[in-house]
């Protein structure tokens, strides 16, 4: 009985349901794609693909009239009365549209284009509030492709692995990523969202779940500003004719009779975050008719990008009086190394609702689910129910991939692949070997003899040198993932080897549950932050003679676990068994000033080369910490929990610090600590980041130095982070290490190039301003202040990765000047 109810409602729909499907062309044949087709008054919608083929879905079949919309040709309205099957065919020639403007004198005083874009920012509020609250269905279609792939860049092979390069022609091109995804949204201004995706697919991976989504694609020209990494002035933003210049290039009527302006829309400043190209205006409501802009790449600071462009179409109800969203598409190039990529999003909006309001638990923390089998739809699913038919090119992507999928994940293929990839060469004995078995999701790693983040100089192990081994394993299903791993380190000067182990098991990707156990012999600095890297170490003191790395010997045994407790909330523990020793110099070479000597290793008494800050001694040390991420959204996966922090709430941090079964009872102590991280947005003049820490020790008074809180200075003038908001720039790294109580506040203003734009000859820089000020108290001295100007964004051609800095600081009377200079790429090396 249930079998044959299912079976007369399918008839039933099917005998409701047609789809309408042809090509659009030009009145020479050629085909037009992105062209917006609709019914009539509703919001069933859909657009033409690249090769100007589409195909609209209609539930009632009968007299329908389907209006085909695309900028820069007439509108054109067909009605259908004869569909007598499931599926009709509808070729359509549009005809180039015939711009008029009427006669006028234009000047400065007098554009037309100006009245017309300050009557749509006079009417975006109500505009925007029109369509502030709707429920809709929702479709997205992403392409990534790569042409001119070469073979070795910069004399260096090009390994992508066997599958990409399988996906790839003998002129390296080919589609790297295909996907589409259907989903339900409802919306709510100014950012209430939530998002149930029914369908994902993506090319070659059945398992695969999009991240095509809704929450992604948001791009409002009723906001001031748009996010595409900087904010883009939006061309009718409330301050928007301090950024633009608009010509009125002609008007038409559409198929309401309504008359729509098309305005040029031409930036004043070549380096601001503006948009250029065309925005579509309707005469009598002033709402958005349609958009055509592009976006170039070093005005939002992202000189990868060569151009996106971005247009946008919107369909009108005359049931509910009402212009919305029906189509979307972004496109982009970039490219470096001669490697040119380019890529397209297509977005359709259909079935919209405008309810008056939502119920109050509409919308939650979480902003996107999965129904259950999203990635399981099957192709008659997906030619039934996709709105823009997919291209030759990505037809023969999916059959490709997808017939390839079960021979790429078979044992005996990917066995193949595996023993290809695990041959051992000679060279890996000092370059380092991988070995993995892709089908039993397993791999073993050697770090090799020449282990270039292992190899370091400093004055206590001289030269050291080291390597390392892990084995992990995996289970995507199951969100799981083991490893294994070891480091060996050797010092050449005090000629000891030093080894350290650690397993390491993350339960789940739903809370992350983690556990760690780790242990052994290491070199550790003072400040457990580590504020000196190894590297500007090395050269600080091979070059310079400045040996600013203050180490001591710590031999451990530590257990840790993390979790995400809560939306939002994680706890992160860890008690372990500690114990120092003090080291001293072993070595005093360097490449340059061999006359000179190196300060001693103790950082309270440099020139005191017997004596340590501290005696040998052990303890026990246990550490809580929670950091509350204030109106955390996140998205629900199938294969894990993807956590979205809200950028309109800070960060909290809080720490609980306890030593106890010391050697000596002085070493016991308790520590309260606390920290609040911000970003402030600032629109179109930048990011201010804040950074604001404070603590308390308790029974402290006798501790070992080391477990005294030490700031994080830089006597070195060299900076690897991108942001200065954990740093003293000029501050000497033990000055004002304290086991009392303690504040420190950091901030620092990016104007992302609010200020840097508008400077003649200096805006060619393309940098942006960095204005910060640094502060610290401890008892029993006064203040260290700081302030810095600096620019940021430096670089040459495509590689911005250089900051400049002049940093002034003040203490007890004494005033220090300097230059930092940041080498953000340095990240990568270490």
């Amino acid at each position: 009985m249930k079998n044959f109810t299912l079976f007369t409602f399918l008839l039933f729909s099917i005998s409701n349901f047609a789809q309408i499907k042809g090509t659009i062309s030009d009145e020479n044949g050629n085909p037009l794609p992105f062209v917006s087709v609709f019914e009539e008054n509703t919001y069933n919608s859909t657009t033409s693909n690249e090769q100007g083929k589409y195909q609209l879905n209609v539930k009632e079949i009968g007299k329908n009239k389907i209006i085909f919309q695309f900028l820069g040709f007439k509108t054109q309205k067909l009605t259908i009365t004869n569909i007598t099957s499931t599926s009709y065919t509808l070729d359509v020639k549009l005809q180039e549209e015939n711009f008029t403007l009427n006669e006028v004198i234009i000047n400065p005083k007098d554009n037309p284009a100006n009245d017309i874009i300050k009557s749509a920012i006079a009417n975006k509020k109500e505009n925007s509030e029109k369509t502030g609250r709707y429920t809709a269905d929702f479709y997205s279609k992403g392409l990534f492709k790569i042409k001119d792939l070469p073979k070795k860049i910069m004399g260096l092979k090009v390994d992508i692995g066997e599958e990409m390069a399988s996906n790839l022609d003998s002129t390296g091109t080919g589609v790297l990523y295909l996907s589409e995804t259907i989903s339900k949204i409802t919306f709510e201004k100014p950012n209430n969202l939530k998002e149930k995706i029914v369908a994902s697919k993506i090319s070659g991976n059945n398992k695969g779940f999009s991240y095509n989504t809704a929450s992604l694609s948001t791009y409002d020209f009723y906001n001031n500003t748009l996010k595409f990494g900087a904010n883009m002035i939006s061309p009718i933003a409330d301050n928007a004719f301090n950024y633009y210049k608009y010509k009125l290039e002609g008007t038409f009527f559409d198929e309401n009779n309504k008359e729509i302006n098309k305005i040029k829309v031409i930036p004043k400043r070549d380096k601001e975050p503006v948009f250029e190209g065309y925005i579509y205006i309707i005469d009598d409501s002033f709402a958005i008719y349609a958009v055509d802009l592009d976006i170039k790449g070093y005005r939002i600071k992202n000189e990868i990008t060569q151009i996106m462009n971005l247009k946008q179409s919107f369909s009108y109800s005359s049931k509910n009086k009402l212009w919305a969203k029906n189509a979307q598409s972004l496109s982009f190039t970039a490219g470096a190394f001669g490697i040119q990529f380019t890529g397209k999003f297509n977005y359709v909006y259909t079935n919209y609702e405008f309810p008056e309001s939502f119920e109050k638990k509409t919308f939650s923390n979480e902003i996107v689910s999965f129904e259950a089998n999203a990635n399981k739809k099957d192709d008659s699913y997906w030619n039934t129910i996709r709105p823009i038919p997919l291209t030759i090119e990505e037809s023969t992507d999916y059959i490709k991939k997808d017939s390839l999928q079960t021979i790429r994940t078979s044992r005996k293929y990917t066995d193949s692949i595996d023993a290809k990839n695990n041959k051992f060469n000679f060279s890996d004995i000092l370059l380092g070997h991988l070995h993995k078995n892709t089908f039993e999701k397993y791999s073993f790693k050697y770090n090799g003899l020449l282990d270039l983040s292992a190899l370091s100089f400093n004055t206590v192990q001289g030269f050291n040198v080291g390597t390392g081994f892990s084995y992990k394993k995996w289970n995507e299903e199951k969100g799981n993932e083991t490893s294994v791993s070891t480091a060996i380190n050797y010092g050449i000067s005090d000629e000891r080897l030093r080894i350290t182990g650690e397993f390491k098991h993350t339960f789940n990707h739903q809370n992350y549950a983690t556990i760690i156990a780790s242990g052994g012999t290491k070199v550790k600095q003072f400040n457990s932050t580590e504020p000196i890297s190894s590297f500007i170490n090395s050269v600080s003191s091979l070059f310079f003679k400045d040996n600013y790395m203050k180490v001591y010997n710590l031999e451990f045994a530590q257990l840790a676990y993390y979790q995400n407790i809560a939306n939002g909330i994680t706890l992160n523990g860890k008690i372990a068994y500690e114990q120092r020793k003090p080291l001293f110099n072993t070595t005093d070479y360097s490449f340059f000033n061999k006359g000179d000597l190196y300060s001693s290793n103790n950082p309270l008494a440099p020139n005191d080369f017997v004596n340590s800050p501290f005696e040998k001694h052990h303890l026990v040390k246990a550490n809580l910490t929670t950091r509350i991420n204030f109106g955390n959204k996140y998205i629900s996966r199938p294969d894990g929990k993807y956590n979205v922090r809200n950028e309109k709430y800070p960060t909290l941090y809080l720490s609980y610090e306890k030593a106890l079964a010391a050697s000596e009872k002085k070493y016991e102590f308790d520590h309260l600590n606390t920290a609040v991280r911000y970003d402030l947005a600032l629109g179109n003049k930048g990011l201010l980041g804040i950074n604001i820490k404070a603590g308390k020790f308790f029974n402290a008074e006798n501790i070992a130095f080391i477990d005294y809180k030490h700031f994080n200075g830089n006597q070195t003038h060299i900076a690897q982070a991108n942001r200065y908001l954990n740093v003293f720039n000029l501050l000497p790294y033990y000055s004002n290490s304290t086991n009392d109580s303690y504040f420190e506040i950091h901030m620092e203003h990016n104007d992302n190039g609010y200020i840097m734009n508008k400077i003649p000859l200096l805006n060619k820089l393309k940098s942006t301003l960095n204005i910060g000020f640094h502060s610290l108290e401890v008892p029993n001295t006064k203040p260290y202040s700081e302030f810095t100007i600096g620019l940021d964004n430096l670089g040459f051609g495509k590689f911005r990765m250089f900051r400049v800095d002049y940093v002034h600081s003040y203490q007890n009377g004494i005033e220090q000047n300097g230059i930092v200079f940041g080498l953000k790429f340095l990240n990568i090396l270490e």
